[in-house]
């Protein structure tokens, strides 16, 4: 294992100035240090992994040295990016994924395809790769710099870089918020035996559903991060009534989602889309999503969908607004300042593929 902190400084030493991320936990230790040495080094926190490339490449061409820093699903991401600009281009920068595993019933089958395809999905792209050294910084050093102005991907995998804590002054501090726990127990007791179709966005909000919403029709999606509300819209088009659970990191990985859901909100569909913010990324580390400049009601209002009138804080108000939204057909938005409950367990298998409900 390499000691992630003189890794960081490493790279410092070596001339690369920004880290464009979307966060992994695989990656967690790397982007917390990335974080603490931010007087030296650039964290810049990406939407999604075709944003971070696009960031990175107009940051090449400027004379900067980025690294990009994804997980493995996150790597289909990028291919529009990686074939169509940096390699007719010539535009080349080290980039980082990692290599997520699966083990047959594992919930995560959205790591089940690339555990074994991913070496077929880089080559696809053009590209050759090395399995980050684990042992040494100065070999990680060197395959990072071979990667620097060539066609070669670095692969993470677990356990690769050593523990490190955010320091104090990057922690959240959501003592203040409700936890998501209280809004999802409310939810379920409110839908209780309904025919209600719930969607739980991937990471943390998916198995806060499975533990604290019970009585109610769940689909736990496990990943395609972004694209809770369009496969929400999909099910509403076909005649459910459907309440999708979202977060603030998922709500602007995919945004075309939300702006073509507008397009189509008519009083024939019944679609709430509940976004819970909790300003983070809990399920990779808990890193600051950084979106504190948003307007999220004020997005969702000018991409043509109906929102409760204010964020929500507290559950009395919660329970106006689902009572409320529930007396209007289309598709509304309910905006929730929340904070998170310790890590739940994850679906099993059986409740993530069944869908007894359709």
């Amino acid at each position: 294992m390499i000691d992630t902190d003189s890794f960081i400084k490493a790279l410092i030493d070596n001339g690369y100035d920004n880290l464009c991320v979307v966060p992994c936990s695989f990656a967690k230790n790397l982007i917390n240090s990335s974080i603490n040495h931010g007087n030296k080094i650039d964290y810049v926190p990406c939407a999604s992994e075709a944003i971070a490339c696009s960031i990175a490449a107009g940051l090449k061409i400027a004379g900067k040295s980025p690294i990009v820093i994804a997980q493995s699903s996150g790597l289909t991401n990028m291919g529009s990016c990686i074939t169509s600009l940096l390699n007719p281009y010539g535009i080349f920068f080290p980039i980082i994924v990692s290599w997520r595993t699966y083990k047959d019933g594992d919930s995560e089958v959205q790591h089940k395809h690339l555990a074994k395809a991913l070496p077929e999905l880089v080559n696809a792209y053009g590209y050759d790769f090395d399995i980050l050294s684990k042992d040494s910084v100065e070999t990680a050093i060197n395959q990072i710099t071979e990667c620097k102005n060539s066609r070669r991907i670095c692969i993470l995998e677990q356990e690769s870089f050593s523990k490190v804590k955010l320091n104090e002054d990057h922690r959240l501090d959501l003592s203040d918020f409700v936890p998501r726990s209280k809004y999802l127990e409310f939810l379920n007791q409110y839908f209780i035996d309904s025919e209600a179709l719930f969607i739980g966005t991937t990471g943390n909000t998916a198995r806060e559903m499975y533990s604290l919403m019970p009585d109610t029709k769940n689909f736990y999606m496990a990943g395609n991060m972004g694209g809770a509300l369009s496969l929400g819209l999909g099910a509403s088009k076909a005649g459910k009534k459907v309440l999708v659970c979202g977060g603030d990191a998922e709500f602007v990985m995919h945004l075309g989602g939300l702006t073509t859901a507008g397009r189509y909100n008519n009083p024939e569909l019944d679609l709430t889309y509940i976004l819970f913010d909790n300003e983070s990324n809990k399920s990779t580390g808990g890193q600051k999503t950084y979106q504190k400049h948003l307007d999220y009601i004020g997005i969702v209002q000018s991409s043509g969908i109906d929102s409760y009138k204010i964020e929500i804080d507290n559950i009395i108000e919660f329970s106006k607004a689902v009572d409320s939204m529930q007396k209007v057909l289309g598709i509304k938005f309910i905006y929730v300042k929340c904070s998170y409950d310790d890590e739940m367990p994850r679906p099993p298998i059986e409740k993530v593929i069944n869908f007894e409900f359709w």
